[in-house]
């Protein structure tokens, strides 16, 4: 039998490793080994922002809420618990949408929230 390289093939992965380093400085983008553990690094945090993406907006939609909800004179935890017993099935995204948009209906459901409380 013929004896085959292998050249063509380690060509390939080395050009989809560097292609994929496009825009890093310096030997990052030149060197494939270099190359190589740059991307792995990036792909890997690049995974790790995408949960963390999700962490921080609900961070983010506590904190509007919470505020919105001490300006009518509840707490976040009374609020949320107030809406519970109420049966208002709204998720926090829209809530905060309507803490930062529509100040008078978030005052409405505070108030919902504040009878049920007491």
């Amino acid at each position: 039998m013929a004896r085959i390289k292998g050249g063509l093939n380690a060509k390939k992965k080395h050009n989809r490793i560097l292609k994929l380093a496009k825009g890093y400085r310096g030997a990052r983008s030149k060197q494939y080994r270099i190359a190589k553990q740059s991307v792995m690094r990036a792909l890997a945090t690049s995974y790790e922002g995408r949960k963390q993406r999700k962490r921080q907006f609900r961070q983010l939609w506590i904190a509007r809420i919470n505020a919105a909800a001490r300006m009518n004179g509840l707490s976040y935890s009374k609020f949320m618990y107030g809406l519970k017993l109420a049966g208002v099935d709204v998720n926090r995204k829209m809530l905060s949408e309507l803490a930062v948009n529509d100040a008078d209906g978030f005052a409405e459901l505070a108030k919902l929230a504040q009878s049920k409380l007491s």
